[in-house]
């Protein structure tokens, strides 16, 4: 039996050929330990490391000595909500995120609450945008951090970073976003961003899973301080104790390498793709809705609601044709209805008959012609079924 189409690329993305070549080594025969600093095998790894360092930082407009590695994107998070939180407590206990951000930022700041934390959700509009005037009304003396992701991974949206991070340098609170799905495969320049804490995830821009990053800006004009999570050997500056996973790193830096050469291309395929889909079901089918910003949104991100059909029906007849989710993988288990598409204002009934659409690099026209005419017919096939009244939009 042949593989589904994957279109499910905010989840995770395939491993990239040139990033298992570059990985192989170091898996093999170039297995030393970063920390090593007394022979060839300790000099190879660090050395692999050094490069990736710089990778990663060249595609963010970064300086590699403000890279910090890590496991991923829920590690990096949760470094700096609870490492800013208690390296600054002494200053004020407030933090600012909204109510889309991803759990690893939710659920800390949930954490944070029951420590005495205050936390405030600032609320987004029906596109999911997040209105930077609303952050500055709820910036107070006390605030210390604010948090909003650069994009969001269910409905795509793109937040207003530059004057979020304009007016966090403006009241001298640190900024930081969960840009993992932004990263890659949008522009994304720190400085640009102002930006002074940014999480990154490798296997969402083709690299291997278990490993991340985590931007901190070394001045601003003073040093960040955060608290680490994990003591130990001191690693990563004294961030992140523990041994470097050196092949995850290096596919990493590779990843990195390969999406700033390649992602101001893509985005333009992409969007091109992304636009076929939307007119094939649209034309074909009645009842079907948009979820999040129109034209501010990831190239390859595609979220429709569809009426009269029950979502986890029409992913289940379609999964041996395409694979696809109906919300962010985060929230693993939940049979709930995706919080972000509540927050801006859908109602139950539809947002529990909502599909993500994740367009990937290895996406073609073909397979997009293929999954419009499965969508199509399988959701009919499902509204003639339904009985008459059920899943009103």
């Amino acid at each position: 039996m042949s593989r589904p189409i994957y279109l499910d690329h905010h989840a995770t993305t395939p491993i990239d050929p040139a990033v298992l070549e570059a990985m192989m080594p170091y898996l093999t025969d170039k297995f030393g330990n970063a920390a090593s600093r007394t022979h060839r095998y300790g000099w190879e790894a660090e050395e692999a490391v050094h490069t990736a360092r710089e990778q990663v930082a060249a595609l963010i407009g970064a300086r590699p000595e403000d890279i910090i590695f890590t496991s991923g994107a829920t590690e990096s998070d949760n470094m700096v909500l609870k490492g800013i939180a208690w390296s600054y407590r002494a200053k004020g206990n407030h933090i600012i995120t909204t109510t889309i951000e991803h759990k690893a930022v939710l659920d800390s700041c949930k954490a944070l609450e029951k420590d005495g934390f205050q936390v405030t959700y600032v609320p987004v509009d029906a596109m999911g945008l997040v209105d930077p005037e609303a952050i500055r009304q709820a910036i107070t003396p006390q605030t210390i951090l604010i948090s909003v992701m650069y994009a969001n991974s269910e409905i795509g949206t793109i937040a207003p970073l530059a004057a979020i991070g304009a007016m966090a340098r403006e009241h001298g609170v640190w900024f930081h976003s969960d840009a993992v799905q932004g990263v890659g495969k949008i522009a994304c320049n720190v400085d640009a961003l102002q930006v002074d804490l940014m999480s990154i995830s490798g296997h969402k821009l083709y690299g291997p899973k278990g490993v991340g990053a985590l931007y901190i800006r070394k001045t601003r004009p003073k040093r960040i301080r955060l608290q680490p999570l994990m003591d130990g050997g001191g690693h990563e500056r004294g961030f992140r104790s523990g041994t470097l996973n050196v092949p995850g790193i290096v596919g990493f830096g590779k990843a990195c390498e390969l999406s700033q050469e390649l992602w101001p291309e893509e985005s333009v395929r992409l969007r091109g793709l992304r636009q076929r889909l939307y007119t094939g079901l649209t034309e074909r089918l009645e009842d079907i809705y948009l979820n999040g910003h129109p034209e501010q949104r990831l190239p390859g991100n595609l979220n429709m609601s569809f009426a009269y059909v029950q979502g986890e029906s029409l992913l289940m007849s379609l999964k041996d044709i395409v694979a696809l989710s109906a919300g962010s993988a985060c929230s693993s288990g939940s049979t709930e209805p995706s919080y972000v598409l509540r927050a801006i204002g859908v109602d139950d009934t539809l947002a529990s008959a909502s599909i993500r659409f994740g367009l990937g690099r290895g996406t073609t026209a073909e397979e997009i012609d293929t999954v419009i005419h499965a969508v199509v017919g399988k959701a009919e096939r499902l509204r003639a079924l339904a009985p008459t009244g059920d899943f009103q939009p």
